[in-house]
C-alpha cells in the first residue's frame, strides 16, 4: 500500500480539537458546549442514544456544517482548509441506485487532488488499486456499488477515504445492519488504519464493541457526559445519565449490564460494567 499523507501540519497540534461547539436547528439544540481532543492515530468510539448529536458532531468536524458557537481544528487548521478529513455517512443516507461501479467510487476520493477538470493519471489508478487491495475489495472493482452487501459497501467507502489520503476518517454507524463477520472485517481494516496513523472516529450503538475495540469512548447526548477510558466512561452512572429511560440496567452478578433500547443493529447492545 503506497499510502503516505502529503499534508503539512502545525507541529504539536491535536489531530482533532473541538472547543465548546454549539449547534442548533431552529429551536432544537443538537450540540451544547461539546469539547474533545483526539491524538493522531487514535481510535475513538462515539456512543449515545438516537438523536444525541453524533451525526451532527461528525458534520461539524468535517466542515459540512458550521456551529453557532465554538469551533473545530484539524492539526491546527479549520476543517475547510483540509482535504485530509473523510466523512462516511450512514448507509441509509446514500443513494445506492446511482449507476457507478466500485472503482469509480474509490476514484472519487482523488477529486480533491485532481480537480474537477483533470483526468486520472497512472498514479491515481495505482492508488485506487492499492486502496481496494487494502480493504480486500479488489475483486469488486467492476461491480455496481448498489449490488454489494452492506459490509462490502462500507469497505469501498473506506477505500475512497484512503484514496483521498485522509488522515482523519469519520464513520457514522458503519456497523449498523452488518453481521458479525462483516463487522470483524471493518475492525480489521481499522487496525490497518492505525498502522498508518490515521485518526478514526466511529459512532456505534454497540457499547461492548466500543469498550473492547477503541482507545477512548465519547459518551454524547447533545453534551459530553464522559470522555476517556471505556471502563470509566461506560459506568452505570454515566450510562443512566446519558440514556435516561432509553437504557435498562440489570445486575448480572458479575457486574451491571446496560441494554440500550436505541440500537439499530438488529439486537440489543450490552456493556458489562465491572466497577
Amino acid at each position: 500500500m503506497r499510502f503516505h499523507p502529503t499534508h503539512r501540519h502545525q507541529a504539536g497540534q491535536k489531530s482533532i480539537l473541538v472547543k465548546d461547539v454549539v449547534v442548533r436547528y431552529g429551536d432544537v439544540t443538537a450540540l451544547d458546549g461539546v469539547s474533545l481532543d483526539v491524538e493522531q492515530g487514535e481510535r475513538v468510539a462515539v456512543v449515545g442514544p438516537n438523536g444525541s448529536g453524533k451525526s451532527t458532531l461528525f458534520k461539524v468536524i468535517a466542515g459540512v456544517i458550521q456551529p453557532q458557537r465554538g469551533g473545530v481544528t484539524l492539526f491546527g487548521s479549520a476543517p475547510r482548509q483540509h482535504i485530509c478529513v473523510a466523512y462516511v455517512p450512514q448507509r441509509s443516507l446514500v443513494d445506492w441506485s446511482f449507476p457507478v461501479n466500485v472503482q469509480d467510487v474509490v476514484m472519487m476520493g482523488r477529486v480533491g487532488r485532481l480537480g474537477l477538470l483533470r483526468w486520472p493519471t497512472r498514479r491515481d489508478q495505482e492508488m485506487v488499486r492499492d486502496c481496494l487491495e487494502m480493504v480486500d475489495a479488489t475483486d469488486l472493482a467492476r461491480r455496481q456499488i448498489g449490488e454489494l452487501s452492506g459490509g462490502q459497501q462500507q469497505r469501498v467507502f473506506i477505500a475512497r477515504a484512503l484514496a483521498q489520503q485522509a488522515e482523519v476518517v469519520l464513520l457514522d454507524e458503519p456497523m449498523t445492519g452488518l453481521d458479525v463477520a462483516a463487522q470483524k472485517g471493518i475492525l480489521a481494516i481499522l487496525d490497518k488504519l492505525r498502522e498508518l496513523r490515521v485518526t478514526v472516529l466511529l459512532s456505534t450503538h454497540d457499547l461492548n464493541q466500543a469498550a473492547e475495540c477503541f482507545d477512548r469512548v465519547l459518551l454524547l447526548n447533545k453534551s459530553v457526559f464522559a470522555y476517556g477510558d471505556a471502563a470509566r466512561v461506560l459506568s452505570s452512572a454515566h450510562l443512566a445519565a446519558a440514556y435516561g429511560d432509553q437504557l435498562r440496567l440489570v445486575d448480572s452478578g458479575n457486574g451491571v449490564l446496560a441494554f440500550s433500547d436505541t440500537s439499530c443493529s438488529g439486537g440489543e447492545d450490552a456493556h458489562a460494567d465491572h466497577s
